[in-house]
């Protein structure tokens, strides 16, 4: 048995019972399920879901305060006034800031850009800033990715006598900054969508202020909307779609090498930009300023590009090494206060970097489910900042304004946030955290869930529905890629990866073979069995290796919902395929008093089993490592009924010469014994060697032969020489016990050591279903 690590959703059973609405359209049932799901179903939004179109978008003059923001940046223009564009270190921001850039010089503008730097200045406007803007000769400011929360830089701005025009897409809070505009969808009652990017609002004002769609700045507007992880619909789904076709084409040479780097050779997609375009971005402003990734999509010269963008591929991988130090310290943290971080983790240390602790909460969040605020602490000015991520049942937003007394400043999302609070109050804030999420979530919500959109088989599964399902990407927030169940056994597996920490395996009905891959899941490898049922979920994808192109399934959980049989009989290397196993749910039992047989975890023999079952019982064991045969079959049935185990390991084997091999047939009696009557002696020390090479037998199987007619009394033995008894009773064989318990033992070798795995599976399991069967029937009286 493996448990699932998350909390399966099978919600395409709902779907299934919604009415059929789709029947007339031609539509093939994978993707009409898939709509049905997402509650897509009048054929006009159909339409519009599969085929994006750019007259689908929304004019932006009806999002509030673009008309009087349109007017001062032209009076500004015409007047020779400096722009300032103030946009956040993030890809939303940097793609944001670059897109309106770009606008604002076609237009003409003397315009500049600004970005704060995350350590010294921290998140979105600041008043020092603004009076340097101030100072070198702007007069208009305009934010974009930020700025709705920032009420004291507002009020300065304006006591500078500095217009300010805030875009932004974040959380509107209970006050409004003072200034000349705000564009805002949230703020807009008559705009319809209200999730754009920082970015895709930014675009809005650039649609604006040029009169025309530019799609020339769509290669900009993907960036920002697939890596802020907004929701893909609506118009993000429509901007996205077409900005994915854009950056793909784009002849920009920031683009160009950045899409080198990344090692993005043709079409680029949502993934692409979401793990390797997305982060590269952001890590130029997680660990120093972010101007580089500005300048990066903004240049016009090849060379430049290049060396930018190399730069920036070194700074991502210094990232990941940050990252690496810091969640291994953070894990050790949260360990050691497992009590105080039950619901909600909140650790702190001084000297982590603070640009990366949104991808430690993440981290964190994973590995322990449940909701994460990662800072780093600088006790000279009793400042804790840092980011916090959550789960789906835990909103961070509407929590941290329920604490936000304890805050300097704070802001965000439902599943993301930031904040900056003195270092006393990071203690109260988590016991705050902890009470707030102890009142709302329940045990389940506390599990990643996955939200499943169909079941397939084997045969079900090529490439042609793989393309049928890309018709709705592409994938995001709102529009996940689907979720697929699959049920099917195991054929190989293998740990992948520098680390082994990654899982090759392939499954089969017995006739289909689908390849599977599974990030992180590199530890699972020992904990599924040959040939096990196996119940997986994760999404299709095509792989192409030599110019072949096959469907690949990527793993997101795996779970095995039966007991399994780890069979390691014969092995001398069985106990390096159980070092995963731990003693707190892990038995070894030995039924041979003499057993040499050694096992790192807890060894009981069956007669210590006997006497302490009560004791091994409540401590709910899961493992059982059987080291070596048992005399009684029964034996064996007893320890295999009265515990439910998950997994079971057959690690004995045979050092001598097996019953099996050397039990003689009668016919072999008969030959022994005629020719002892005509021989009239057998000298065992000197004759034995020569009839075991006449006869082709083992030296034990005539040994057995004469000690079982020596019980029998056909025979008499005098210092090794075995002669006929003259008086003989006729008996049969079966009356040596000898002979039994060799007959016996021959059985239970024959049944536990030389059957195949499905004999020897099946056969264990017909002794706990039966002793099952057995107590169902105590408990109903029958």
């Amino acid at each position: 048995m493996l448990e699932r690590q998350m909390k399966w959703n099978f919600t395409y059973k709902e779907a299934d019972q919604m009415e059929k609405a789709l029947d007339d359209m031609n539509i093939s049932p994978t993707v009409k399920r898939l709509l049905q799901k997402r509650g897509i179903i009048a054929e006009a939004e159909i339409k519009r879901f599969l085929t994006p179109s750019l007259t689908d978008l929304y004019d932006p003059s009806m999002i509030s305060g673009m008309e009087k923001s349109k007017e001062r940046i032209m009076q500004a223009i015409e007047t020779g006034e400096s722009i300032l564009v103030f946009g956040d270190y993030d890809a939303d921001g940097v793609s944001a800031t670059a897109l309106l850039v770009e606008a604002l010089r076609e237009l003409g503008a003397m315009c500049d850009y600004y970005i704060p730097n995350r350590f010294t200045e921290g998140y979105g406007p600041n008043e020092e800033a603004f009076k340097e803007a101030k100072n070198q000769g702007f007069s208009l400011i305009i934010t974009v990715d930020t700025g709705i929360a920032a009420i004291e830089p507002a009020r300065v701005a304006g006591e500078l006598g500095l217009d300010l025009i805030i875009t932004d897409h974040h959380e509107v809070q209970e006050e409004l900054p003072e200034a000349y505009a705000i564009i805002h969808p949230k703020c807009s009652k008559e705009y319809p969508f209200k999730e754009l990017a920082g970015v895709g609002v930014a675009f809005k004002l650039a649609q604006y202020l040029l009169g025309y769609f530019p799609e020339q700045l769509l290669d900009f507007v993907v960036i920002g909307t697939i890596a802020d992880l907004v929701p893909l619909v609506d118009e993000n789904r429509i901007l996205a779609y077409y900005g994915l076709k854009a950056i793909t084409n784009s002849k920009r040479p920031g683009f160009q090498a950045l899409k080198e780097v990344s090692g993005i050779k043709e079409s680029v997609t949502e993934e692409d930009v979401g793990f390797l375009i997305g982060p590269r971005i952001n890590a130029v402003g997680r660990l120093q300023t972010a101007y580089p990734a500005v300048e990066l999509l903004l240049t016009e010269d090849i060379e430049e590009a290049h060396e930018i963008a190399s730069n920036i591929n070194q700074i991502n991988q210094e990232r990941k090494q940050i990252v690496e130090a810091i969640v291994q310290e953070a894990i050790a943290i949260v360990t050691e206060n497992e009590e105080e971080n039950k619901q909600v983790i909140v650790v702190a240390k001084a000297g982590w970097n603070q640009g990366v602790l949104g991808i430690v909460a993440s981290k964190l969040v994973r590995t322990f489910q449940r909701p994460a605020i990662c800072l780093t602490l600088d006790p000279e000015q009793n400042r804790a900042k840092g980011s916090a991520r959550s789960i789906d049942a835990f909103d961070l937003f509407q929590n941290g304004m329920q604490c936000k007394e304890l805050f300097h400043q704070f802001g965000g999302h439902a599943q993301a946030a930031g904040m900056t609070l003195p270092i006393e109050n990071v203690d109260k804030l988590r016991a705050r955290l902890n009470t707030l999420a102890s009142e709302q979530l329940e045990q389940d919500d506390f599990k990643e869930q996955l939200h499943i959109d169909g079941e397939l088989k084997l045969d079900e599964i090529d490439l042609s529905v793989i393309q049928e399902i890309n018709q709705l990407a592409p994938f995001g927030m709102a529009n996940p890629k689907p979720l697929f169940y699959v049920k099917a056994k195991v054929n190989e597996q293998r740990q992948i990866g520098t680390k082994k920490n990654h899982l090759k395996i392939t499954f089969t009905d017995g006739f289909h073979q689908l390849p599977a891959v599974g990030f992180g899941m590199g530890e699972h490898f020992h904990a599924i069995s040959k040939e096990a049922e196996v119940e997986i979920v994760g999404t299709l994808q095509v792989n192409e290796w030599n110019g072949k192109k096959s469907p690949q399934f990527m793993l997101q959980d795996i779970g095995v919902s039966e007991w399994q049989l780890f069979d390691y009989r014969g092995s001398n290397l069985w106990e390096r395929q159980i070092q995963h196993l731990t003693e707190a749910d892990t038995i070894c039992v030995s039924f041979q008093s003499n057993s040499n047989t050694k096992c790192n975890l807890p060894v009981v023999s069956y007669k210590e089993w006997q006497g302490n079952f009560g004791e091994i019982q409540t401590r709910n064991m899961a493992n059982l490592i059987l080291l070596d045969l048992p005399s009684e079959l029964q034996h064996l049935t007893e320890v295999l009924s009265q515990v439910e185990w998950k997994n079971i390991f057959t690690c004995y084997r045979l050092e001598q010469q097996h019953y099996m091999e050397s039990l003689p047939s009668r016919e072999d009696f008969k030959w022994f014994y005629s020719m002892l009557i005509k021989r009239g002696t057998f000298n065992q020390d000197t004759e034995l060697l020569l009839l075991s090479k006449h006869k082709g037998w083992k030296k034990n199987k005539i040994d057995f032969i004469i000690q079982v007619f020596s019980e029998l009394e056909f025979v008499k033995i005098t210092n090794g020489v075995v002669e006929p008894n003259e008086q003989v009773k006729k008996r049969n064989l079966t009356e040596s016990l000898h002979y039994q318990n060799s007959l016996k033992q021959s059985k239970i070798e024959q049944l536990l050591y030389y059957s195949n795995y499905r004999e020897l599976k099946q056969w264990i399991s017909s002794q706990i279903e039966q002793t099952s069967s057995i107590e169902e029937e105590k408990v109903y009286g029958l």
